[in-house]
């Protein structure tokens, strides 16, 4: 915006008062200062003026925050331009949205956003920063009101006048501490980018300072072109950010599943850094058979790419997760996944598999921070897992990792925001997470307490994600495990065993159907699996039957024609059941069904 170029400026000529003070100030809590060594007003040349307006662009916006670009305005203008600034900003643009039209009727919403002030204007009444007013709410128009924000034109009162109190001032009250105080000098200039205005900066000097010109004026129009531009990329970063932050939560789980014998608390933190939303993830999924898996990963870089790759990522490794499949192959598959990606990404992951039939955790990483293991006695060591490549580097297999755990006991499985500084070691970071761990209070964990205490808690510059799991027993006599005998007579033994553990639990109306679905699944066992192993039964949400051999196939349902004896045994089991598959294990696999409870 340049100074000038006729736009009509307010001029009020006579004697200056003395008492005067700053015009609405934006600033509850307001910041005075008085620099030292600096010219004063009066002691402008025509070089100084240019290279002060020069330094500009180095002291303003040297951050994207809009906030902070303010503040950097009306601190660079005190107290080598004026004895006291103010900074409105739309209500609209600090929401990220673009300034007002001037064919719109009326003025939006403000909010005070920075002051600054020399200390002989400490008396004054300011507008508390971060309160948004509504200026047709006022008493009265201001000057501001009339021509800066209605019209984008500059007001110079370079002699204010008794009665011009009033026309700058919003209330009678503030009007007369700015007499008081001895302010004699008004220049307000509106901040407009792309044609839309942004906000206002209003000036005011004081005792001992020469009243504003019409230099003053174009020198402060200069200045608020520069700095409006400013605020417009902070606007529009911070728009982009929140986009950003929007597309990452939404890729999130927003509910955690039911996980019989285990209580999981997950949360998002993101970064305090503008630059530092990118690719973090979590996932919980209920398995057959009770079992959990959960799994976090972080995605190398920032911003959309991140996210968009963390989406992608999250949405197979659910996938491979659904399948059932063991956390080490989890991670192979995901690695294929990853270098199939256009933008060649890598990613880290930490996957693991809860079971609270024995109490255990399997688990696999690639190239992720280690899980804390809290063992409910006071006790906290980090679960040395072995670590493979990062996913995307095409260095595979996975080692797992089988580790058993008390009841009450806490896994913590986390991303390096939670830790990371910009001045420490990791070793040291990660000894200071173990500490804050344990300082907690009993039920802080799963309440998210540790994201508030962790060593980046301070200053977090990366995004983070928390997961906490709390092993717990399953109630009495939810879960039956039975060794099945390696002969013909498996698939009776199993019929008598599922039939009398119904009864028990009152669920006999489950059992001609689970009777069927068992014998299914161990005549599978002995013709292709090498005979059954295991026989487990679980009682929840669902009605869950397992069996467990030695084979390496997974079965499949086979087309059988109207001729054929056989190979309608998977094809009962999908008509009957809610649901079925099959997962391989370290030493066969097992094929599982689910039935729907009574309701």
């Amino acid at each position: 915006m340049n100074g000038g170029s006729g736009r009509r400026r307010l001029h009020s000529r006579g004697s200056s008062g003395q008492n005067p003070a700053v015009r609405r100030t934006t600033g509850g809590n307001a910041r005075f200062r008085r620099s030292r060594g600096l010219q004063p007003p009066d002691r402008f040349t025509t070089r100084s003026r240019l290279a002060w307006l020069n330094s500009a662009t180095s002291r303003i916006g040297t951050t994207l925050d809009l906030q902070r670009t303010a503040q950097e305005l009306a601190e660079f203008t005190v107290p080598r331009f004026a004895d006291g600034a103010a900074v409105d900003i739309l209500e609209s643009v600090l929401r990220g949205d673009e300034g007002a039209r001037w064919t719109e009727p009326g003025i939006p919403p403000m909010r005070a956003t920075a002051l600054c002030a020399i200390e002989e204007l400490s008396s004054l009444e300011p507008t508390p920063l971060g309160e948004t007013f509504v200026h047709a709410e006022q008493p009265h128009e201001t000057l501001l009101h009339r021509y800066c924000l209605r019209q984008g034109k500059p007001v110079l009162l370079s002699r204010m006048r008794d009665d011009d109190f009033l026309r700058v001032a919003p209330t009678a009250s503030a009007a007369e501490k700015m007499r008081s105080a001895g302010v004699h000098s008004y220049l307000a200039v509106p901040l407009i980018a792309r044609g839309l205005l942004l906000g206002s900066a209003d000036f005011v000097r004081g005792p001992g300072t020469p009243p504003f010109s019409s230099t003053d004026l174009a020198l402060a129009e200069q200045l608020a072109s520069k700095a409006a531009v400013f605020i417009d990329n902070a606007r529009m970063y911070g728009r982009e950010r929140e986009h950003v932050v929007s597309l990452q939560r939404s890729l999130l789980p927003r509910v955690t599943p039911a996980t019989p014998g285990l209580v999981v608390h997950s949360e998002y933190a993101p970064s305090v850094a503008r630059h530092g939303v990118g690719g973090d993830w979590y996932d919980v999924m209920g398995l057959p058979g009770g079992r959990t898996a959960l799994m976090v990963g972080d995605v190398m870089g920032h911003g959309l790419p991140a996210a968009a790759t963390m989406g992608r990522l999250r949405t197979v490794a659910r996938t491979l997760m659904t399948l059932d499949m063991a956390p080490e192959r989890i991670l192979a598959r995901l690695d294929l996944a990853t270098r199939d990606l256009e933008d060649e990404q890598v990613a880290t992951a930490l996957c693991a598999v809860y079971d609270p039939a024995d109490s255990t955790y399997t688990l696999a990483s690639a190239g992720h921070l280690p899980p804390l293991l809290l063992d409910g006695q006071g006790g906290a060591e980090f679960v040395s897992v072995p670590t493979g490549a990062p996913l995307g580097a095409g260095v595979i297999p996975y080692d797992p990792l089988r580790v058993r755990v008390p009841e009450g006991a806490h896994l913590i499985m986390y991303t390096d925001g939670l830790v990371k500084t910009r001045d420490e070691d990791v070793d040291v970071q990660l000894d200071r997470l173990r500490s804050a761990a344990l300082s907690l209070a009993p039920g802080s964990l799963e309440q998210g307490g540790l994201v508030e205490c962790a060593p980046a808690a301070a200053a977090r510059f990366d995004e983070a994600v928390l997961l906490v799991t709390t092993s717990s027993s399953l109630p009495a006599g939810d879960l039956r495990v039975w060794e099945l005998p390696q002969d013909g007579r498996a698939a009776s033994v199993a019929r008598g065993l599922v039939t009398e553990q119904l009864a028990a639990w009152g669920l006999a109306e489950l059992a001609d159907v689970c009777e069927l679905v068992v014998s299914e699944l161990v005549g599978n066992a002995l013709r292709y699996g090498n005979g059954p192993g295991g026989l487990r039964l679980l009682r929840g949400e669902r009605l869950v039957v397992e069996v467990s051999d030695t084979g390496p196939d997974l079965p499949q349902i086979q087309h059988a024609d109207l001729s054929d004896e056989g190979g309608r045994g998977l094809q009962l089991i999908n008509m009957l059941c809610r649901r079925w598959g099959s997962c391989r294990t370290v030493t066969g696999k097992v094929v599982w069904a689910e039935q729907n409870m009574p309701s």
